[in-house]
């Protein structure tokens, strides 16, 4: 198959044999299975350049013609936490009293779940996605493609990161999520896509018992 000029050879940095290639998937299955959220965190301090490397991870996800629909915001500035945490807790107070349903309250019931988030100050980073709904350049709009689609792969890779890098995090998503743009300065064609706390997690840190759906609840073979 003739390719233009636009074209490079792909090399697969591990040709593995489908021995190697099953053992390999075996354990990072198990490493990913010990993957759990926290919503507390150390004080411990996460360096720039480890968070940059995670976000750089994140974007080398696949996306609708290319584009790259994605701003990830690193926050670190205390003053920004916090005025990011105030009008997240403002938003969820009216989710718990009275924006969610009695069936939505009792599921999160098991989590031990309110509308206080103090993990968006005590979390040493907060990683903020933008989606792109479409860019600019010199002549206009540019449309961009299957962005929700996009941004979603990008944030699963980010997530699967953050773990790798021994780290932990919470998807976080107060509704509405206006204020992140404000806050943040953001440009009219971003929109806030999920927020997620980053840092260690504390000494004697404690999450839900929970299980995970069975093979056969999640997959169906033909």
């Amino acid at each position: 198959m003739q390719h233009s000029s636009n074209f490079i050879p792909y090399e697969h940095p591990l040709p593995f044999t489908q021995e190697q290639s099953y053992k390999n998937v075996l354990n990072f299955y198990h490493f990913m299975e010990t993957r759990r959220s926290l919503r507390a965190f150390s004080d411990r301090p996460v360096d720039l350049q480890t968070i940059e490397l995670i976000i750089k991870t994140a974007a080398t996800a696949p996306s609708g013609a290319h584009k790259q629909p994605w701003t990830f915001c690193a926050v670190q500035n205390p003053s920004i936490k916090k005025q990011i945490r105030e009008a997240a807790e403002k938003e969820e107070y009216e989710s718990y009293h009275g924006r969610m349903s009695e069936e939505w309250l009792n599921d999160l019931k098991p989590f031990e779940t309110d509308w206080h988030k103090p993990f968006l100050e005590s979390a040493p980073w907060l990683i903020v996605i933008f989606k792109k709904i479409y860019d600019w350049d010199g002549e206009g709009k540019k449309t961009n493609y299957y962005v929700n689609e996009s941004v979603g792969i990008a944030t699963g890779l980010l997530i699967t990161a953050i773990h790798h890098a021994g780290l932990v995090t919470l998807t976080h998503t107060p509704s509405p999520m206006n204020f992140l743009s404000t806050i943040l300065d953001r440009p009219s064609n971003e929109r806030p896509f999920l927020l997620l706390p980053v840092g260690y997690p504390p000494e004697n840190a404690m999450v839900p018992d929970l299980k995970r759906k069975e093979m056969d609840e999640v997959c169906v073979v033909y």
